[in-house]
C-alpha cells in the first residue's frame, strides 16, 4: 500500500496553451484541484515553492485555504527553500495552517534548487555566518525550524506584559505540536539523507539526485532511501519515519493523453550539472498505455522503498485534466502494483 498524491510546480504564464495565465489562476485552480483530487481517493496534495518565478511561492495561504475546503487530504510541500525563511516566523504561520487543517500538513523543507537569481535569499534579507555554505545556511534554518517545533519556552518574558504571561520563558505561539512528527527533509545525496535520518525528520527524494555511483536514477535513489533508515533506526528514534518519491508517471488511455505525453513513452534518465560543478542524474518520466507502466513501474526500486509516491502534474493544463491523470493512476495502475 502507498500513499499517493501529487506535486504541483504551480507554474503560470500568458500563453495560449496554459489553463494558468496568470498566478491568480494557479492559486485558485490549486484549491479546486486539492478539493477535487480530496473526492477521487488522492491522499496528498503538495506544492513547490519557488522565488523570482512564476511559481507558487510563499505557501501557507494556499496551505491554510486548502486545508480550511477540505477534510482529510494531506497538505504538504516539496520544498521550501529554508535560506529564505526566518524559523520562527515560519513556525507561527506553519502551525496556524495546520491547525486550520486540523492536523493535516506535511511539510517538506531542504537547502532547495539551484535558484532563478544570483543569492536570491540575500534579497530577503539574510547572510551567511563566517565560514559557512548556503547549504550549510539551509540545514541549520532547517534545523532551528524543526527544533522549535518542540514548543520549548526560550524568551524572558516582559515584567509588565500587555497581558498575562505564564510561568517561565515562553516560546512560539501558536504551536501546532503534532507538526514536528510531519516535517520532511527534501536530499539530494546520501550524506544529507542520513543527516534527515540521524535527527529524526522523514525524507522526501525527488526527480534528481546527486550522481554518486553512476547506478541508474532509481537504484542509487533506493540505495538513498536504505541508508536513511539505517541512519534513523541507529539514532533510535521511536516513530516510524515516512519516505516520499516523486514520480512524472502518466498513463496513455486516450488520445489527449498520447497528444500531451506519447513522445516521452521512450524516455531515460539524463544527467546534468548542477551550480556548475555537481554532477546529477534526472530520474526518467513515465507514459504508456497501462498494461506496459504497470511493467516498467514495478522495475523501479526506489518506489517499492517509499511509503509515498508524489506524481508530479503538468498544472497549467487545468484541473479537469489532472484530475484525469490522476484517476487514470489510481484506476487502472495502483491496484495492479500493490499500491491500492
Amino acid at each position: 500500500m502507498k500513499n499517493i498524491g501529487f506535486l504541483s510546480f504551480g507554474h503560470w504564464a500568458n500563453l495560449p496553451a496554459y489553463d494558468t495565465k496568470t498566478a491568480s489562476d494557479t492559486l485558485l485552480q490549486s484549491i479546486d484541484l486539492a478539493v477535487a483530487a480530496e473526492a477521487i481517493g488522492v491522499d496528498g496534495a503538495y506544492f513547490r515553492v519557488h522565488h523570482f518565478a512564476r511559481q507558487l511561492a510563499s505557501p501557507f495561504p494556499l496551505l491554510s485555504a486548502i486545508g480550511a475546503k477540505t477534510n482529510k487530504i494531506e497538505i504538504g510541500t516539496g520544498v521550501i527553500d529554508m535560506r529564505y525563511e526566518n524559523p520562527m516566523y515560519m513556525v507561527e504561520d506553519a502551525s496556524s495552517a495546520d491547525l486550520i487543517a486540523e492536523g493535516r500538513l506535511q511539510l517538506g523543507v531542504s537547502r532547495g534548487s539551484p535558484e532563478q537569481v544570483i543569492d536570491g535569499w540575500k534579497h530577503f534579507g539574510y547572510t551567511l555566518q563566517d565560514g559557512e555554505t548556503d547549504q550549510d545556511m539551509g540545514r541549520r534554518r532547517g534545523l532551528e525550524f524543526y527544533n522549535l517545533l518542540k514548543g520549548e519556552g526560550f524568551a524572558q518574558p516582559n515584567p509588565n506584559p500587555m497581558f498575562p504571561n505564564p510561568p517561565g520563558l515562553l516560546g512560539i505561539e501558536p504551536n501546532s505540536r503534532g507538526l514536528r512528527d510531519r516535517i520532511w527533509w527534501g536530499s539530494a545525496s546520501d550524506a544529507t539523507a542520513e543527516w534527515a535520518g540521524e535527527i529524526g525528520m522523514n525524507l522526501q527524494s525527488s526527480t534528481l539526485k546527486y550522481d554518486e555511483s553512476g547506478k541508474p536514477f532509481h537504484v542509487q535513489q533506493a540505495e538513498q532511501i536504505r541508508k536513511y533508515r539505517e541512519a534513523y533506526k541507529k539514532a533510535e528514534h521511536t516513530r516510524e519515519p515516512r519516505v516520499s518519491v516523486s514520480r512524472s508517471i502518466f498513463a496513455i488511455v486516450n488520445d489527449q493523453d498520447r497528444y500531451y505525453f506519447g513522445q516521452q513513452a521512450e524516455s531515460v534518465d539524463k544527467v546534468g550539472i548542477l551550480e556548475g560543478t555537481q554532477r546529477a542524474v534526472f530520474g526518467r518520466s513515465y507514459a504508456a498505455e497501462p498494461d506496459q507502466l504497470i511493467k516498467e513501474l514495478a522495475n523501479d526500486e526506489a518506489i517499492q522503498e517509499a511509503d509515498t509516491l508524489l506524481l508530479t502534474i503538468p498544472n497549467t493544463l487545468g484541473v479537469d485534466y489532472n484530475i484525469h491523470v490522476l484517476e487514470s493512476i489510481l484506476k487502472h495502475v495502483a491496484p495492479e502494483l500493490g499500491w491500492r
